[in-house]
């Protein structure tokens, strides 16, 4: 994971149009007003050279912070709540639904000037996957 390629990547996500059906890009998942990208993952079995999960966790910590350098610094907002309101047969668009399933919790920025949302999330880290930064450009505000 390099963090200028991964903010370049945030950058180009917030000028893509948004596609008109659900599907996949080159990066990842997308949909009506939205694209999901896998930054970079670690790798569960901690062998030489690879990322861990607290790797992954310490750079979404790096990109925070250029994040918050340009947009402003926010907590971070949990995503239990949104699971919880998902599992009780609210609906909850997306991405935000998909989001809360696989991220305990995500740094959001409005990003100015573009009327979208980017959030950083950290995925899986456990025995079944390795953990992943997860980016996500979306015009749907979270709250």
């Amino acid at each position: 994971m390099d963090i200028a390629r991964c903010l370049d990547m945030i950058d180009r996500l917030c000028s893509r149009p948004f596609p008109a059906e659900h599907g996949w890009s080159d990066v990842g998942r997308e949909g009506p007003g939205y694209h999901m990208a896998e930054l970079g993952a670690g790798d569960g079995g901690r062998a030489h050279g690879e990322r861990t999960a607290e790797d992954v966790e310490a750079f979404r910590e790096g990109m925070a912070q250029r994040l918050d350098a340009r947009w402003g610094a926010g907590p971070p907002w949990g995503m239990l709540t949104l699971r919880v309101r998902g599992e009780r047969g609210e609906e909850i668009p997306e991405p935000w639904a998909s989001v809360s399933a696989v991220a305990d919790d995500v740094y959001v920025w409005e990003a100015a000037g573009t009327g979208r949302w980017v959030a950083l999330g950290v995925t899986g880290g456990d025995e079944t996957a390795p953990a992943g930064l997860l980016a996500v450009v979306t015009e749907v505000d979270p709250a």
